[in-house]
């Protein structure tokens, strides 16, 4: 049976209900329930069901357990699919610039698409590989958005976004060997979406959060995302604020933004606190500003920890209180941690080669306290700082 036949057999009455039946299942239990589902079904069927089953409970974790159990995926679809939040703050940025209508090229199995459909915009939803295109077409009518969706199985290339008040655009960051980090090697290039994005009114084109600032363009607004305190990708708006460069930290939506970045702060002297800015915040190249905010400096001139004397509430950073500033020595360390009776250790790491895992496993933290320790270098030096995290 082909892909696309066993996927087709999903969608029938009784693909539904093995699915229905499936939604709790234990996988480590599989080879006993395929064993029992074979006496009713097709065995080509039952294993369909049983990968589609696994998939589903992993898409959990991004789309929520409402849209992943209606839901039908790939195992790339997964994978590579944008998280339910990140989906709905873009469709939510595109309903704001007044766009209806979003021509949605390398589409995949449909996760920007339905966030688009349920932000009132109508969506064609354009991938090249057949299975995934049904897999999309299967999602718009299973979540009742078919009728905002359109799904296309055709070569992005090949598409007139004309018609279309904006252009949406995520492509291929994988290949054979793994993630690709070139941005002409991704399928399409960048330097297509580009000039595709550039022939729209309004453009968003999702990258990898690595790229170098160097490659985008002046034309173009830059905005790096994360969600719950992990970067989860950067995207390029064309038609709003060109040479603006963003951080928007989900799910709340706070976003530092600026056309003219600050040169970068001083370094100073660790104080009481350490302030650990969002990765988003890292990656968009905006420290010096949450270290204007914080009235702080850099403990290192290329380490991304600021220090101040005085706590101040931000959302762009995570507050640390310093207790303790040492050169690196893991003997020290285990002394000190000894006589406080730390147990629950936390290790972070900024400019260190060392793992926190084998830190923790050479120190063998035992007691009723709890600390955070920085592996880190101050003015050069290899340092530690230990501190536990500043009360709100």
């Amino acid at each position: 049976m082909t892909d696309l036949a066993a996927f087709s057999a999903l969608l029938t009455d009784e693909g539904r209900t093995l699915l229905t039946a499936l939604r709790d299942y234990d996988p480590a239990q599989e080879l006993a329930v395929a064993s029992r589902l074979r006496r009713e079904h097709p065995a080509e069927l039952v294993t369909a069901a049983l990968g589609q089953a696994r998939l589903r409970q992993r898409a959990v974790a991004k789309f929520g357990e409402q849209d992943a159990y209606r839901m039908y995926f790939t195992p790339g679809g997964v994978e590579q699919s944008t998280r339910r939040t990140v989906a709905e703050h873009r469709a939510a940025a595109f309903a704001g610039l007044g766009v209806r209508s979003v021509a949605d090229l390398c589409s995949g199995i449909g996760g920007d698409a339905i966030a688009l459909a349920r932000a009132g915009i109508s969506v064609l939803a354009v991938d090249r590989d057949p299975l995934t295109a049904e897999v999309a077409r299967a999602n718009a009518g299973a979540l009742g958005l078919a009728g905002l969706i359109e799904v296309r199985c055709a070569d992005v290339t090949d598409i007139d976004t004309s018609p279309y008040d904006a252009v949406f655009v995520d492509p291929a960051r994988r290949g054979g060997r793994g993630r690709i980090f070139d941005p002409e090697a991704y399928s399409p290039p960048l330097s297509w979406a580009i000039e595709a994005a550039r022939k729209a009114p309004h453009a968003a084109l999702k990258i990898a959060p690595g790229i170098p600032h160097e490659v985008i363009p002046d034309v173009a607004e830059a905005e790096w995302i994360s969600d719950g305190g992990d970067v989860k990708e950067a995207v390029l708006w064309f038609g709003t604020r060109p040479g603006t460069v963003r951080a928007t930290l989900l799910p709340a939506g706070d976003a530092l933004a600026t056309a003219a970045p600050l040169p970068d702060p001083p370094v100073r002297p660790v104080g009481r606190y350490l302030y650990e800015p969002d990765g988003a915040v890292i990656r968009a190249h905006l420290v010096a500003e949450v270290a204007r905010e914080l009235d702080g400096g850099l403990v290192d001139g290329t380490i991304a920890y600021i220090t101040a004397d005085e706590l101040r509430p931000t959302p762009y950073a995570t507050a640390y209180e310093i207790t303790d500033e040492l050169p690196f020595s893991l003997k020290k360390l285990k002394a000190l941690l000894r006589e406080r009776e730390v147990g629950i250790l936390t290790v972070k790491k900024r400019g260190s080669a060392v793992e926190p895992e084998e830190l923790r496993r050479k120190v063998k933290p035992k007691g009723r306290n709890s600390a955070t320790v920085f592996l880190t270098r101050v003015a050069g030096a290899p340092t530690m700082l230990i501190g536990r995290p500043a009360a709100r």
